[in-house]
């Protein structure tokens, strides 16, 4: 997952989703094929001429918002507005210039980004030459493309890469790297202050880093480790309602620098649907993952509330079941050393590397006991499997028709492959491939 963050905005219906549709390659924005989340997904990663960055959707602004959704929706906007490095400014080129527009120009403006006009929906010559009339909203670039058609798209990409910041380096440390993330007011700064015995306002961030996350070192027994900070994603003063929905913005860029997310939860409100967002962001990066229930003290203590939480806990989660959780609680600093332990375990086997012999052996044993059906007559067989890459894990398998693979076979090899080697608390990645297609990665 990439640092760099390039938002869409514009007004009501005039094709930024769609357009996010096409950039990201997938209809993320209206169709979740993650099974088991409730992800309402407005966040993708773009690949454009050896750049990547992520890019996300916002809601639709108005000028005089008539509703407290519609005051919402602007508030998420405004903020990742501010959060975004770069600005894709949307106006339906079939409408034209609208005073609504021309609100959501102010507002650019003065953000101080850099920002490309993109006149939507010029499905043809006529509305591609009319895109020249947005000129009047006083910006210097603007793009005539079409979502539908993918016209334009690719100009509007070389804009942004051509523009975005430098990429960071990889930090120069081999250390473990530890992002506590979560949405607002769950205890992500009482669990660092916490961990480091002392308040975070008096301790000094590691030069260099995002002006989002801080880097803290810190020692864990006689264990060293770098804790990425995002708790403070709050703003100071009032925050309006809805913005706690962006406020995954920062939480991206620490995910992407990290190699562990504690993922801190309020266990005295249970899960929310955006605690499973910030978990299917942390999957999609391959980062492994600790669940944090923070708060713990405040739960009844007896013990089938405990199993009562647990059990609607892991239904929620299903979608990252390799994921430990522990109950801790800031405050008391009950179990918080306990979610350091597990961080650095999951950190060990999201670098675990298996041996091929032992690898093919296990998953011919797994073929063996649950085939899939055939097909024609013929049926799935697997040639050889070998693990191309760690952090995280991924193994490819050569079979002799990939599309012999049965929906959710690759679910069973997953549980098959942990069983037999752990893999505790990385997300792992299958890929199956032809008996004709070339491996490319190291193998192990």
């Amino acid at each position: 997952m990439s640092g760099h963050l390039v938002a869409i905005v514009g007004r009501p219906n005039v094709g930024k989703s769609t357009l996010f549709n096409r950039l990201v390659g997938r209809q993320t924005a209206i169709v979740e094929d993650q099974p088991g989340t409730t992800r309402d997904r407005v966040y993708g990663d773009v690949e454009w001429s050896g750049r990547t960055f992520a890019l996300v959707d916002t809601g639709g602004i108005v000028e005089a918002p008539q509703s407290e959704l519609g005051h919402s929706v602007k508030a998420q906007a405004r903020l990742a507005i501010d959060e975004a490095d770069l600005l894709v400014f949307c106006v339906d080129v079939v409408e034209g210039v609208t005073g609504d527009d021309r609100a959501v120009a102010d507002v650019l403006r003065r953000s101080g980004k850099p920002i490309v006009l993109a006149a939507t929906k010029a499905d043809n010559q006529e509305r591609r030459i009319s895109a020249a009339n947005l000129y009047e909203l006083g910006f210097d670039e603007v793009i005539p493309l079409s979502s539908q058609h993918g016209t334009g798209t690719g100009d509007l990409l070389d804009w942004i890469v051509a523009r975005l910041p430098p990429d960071e380096p990889e930090p120069e440390t081999s250390l473990p790297r530890i992002a506590i993330i979560g949405r607002p007011n769950v205890g992500k700064s009482s669990l660092l202050n916490a961990l480091l015995d002392r308040e975070r306002a008096i301790v000094s961030a590691v030069p260099g880093t995002t002006r989002d996350a801080l880097d803290t070192p810190y020692s864990h027994g006689d264990r060293e480790l770098i804790l990425v900070d995002t708790a403070g994603i709050r703003r100071r003063g009032r925050v309006e309602v809805g913005v706690e929905k962006y406020s995954v913005l920062r939480a991206i860029r620490a995910i992407g620098r990290s190699d562990v997310a504690l993922l801190v939860m309020d266990a005295s409100e249970g899960v929310t649907a955006q605690d499973t967002h910030l978990a299917g962001y942390v999957l999609d990066s391959g980062r492994a993952c600790i669940l944090v229930l923070n708060k713990w003290d405040l739960r009844p203590k007896e013990n089938a509330e405990t199993r009562d939480f647990d059990s609607r806990l892991e239904h929620d989660f299903n979608f990252m079941s390799w994921a430990p959780y522990v109950h801790v609680s800031a405050l008391t600093r009950q179990r918080i050393r306990r979610a350091i332990d597990l961080a650095l375990t999951a950190w060990g086997e999201r670098r675990r590397r298996v041996p091929t012999a032992e690898l093919n052996r296990v998953l011919r044993d797994a073929f063996e006991a649950h085939s899939p059906p055939s097909k024609g007559g013929r049926k799935l067989r697997l040639l050889y499997a070998t693990q191309a890459e760690s952090e995280p894990p991924t193994i490819i398998l050569f079979v002799n028709r990939v599309e012999y693979v049965p929906e959710a076979y690759d679910r069973y090899l997953e549980n098959r492959i942990r069983a037999a080697f752990g893999f505790i608390g990385t997300p792992i990645r299958l890929r199956f491939r032809g008996r004709t297609e070339r491996l490319t990665e190291e193998p192990a």
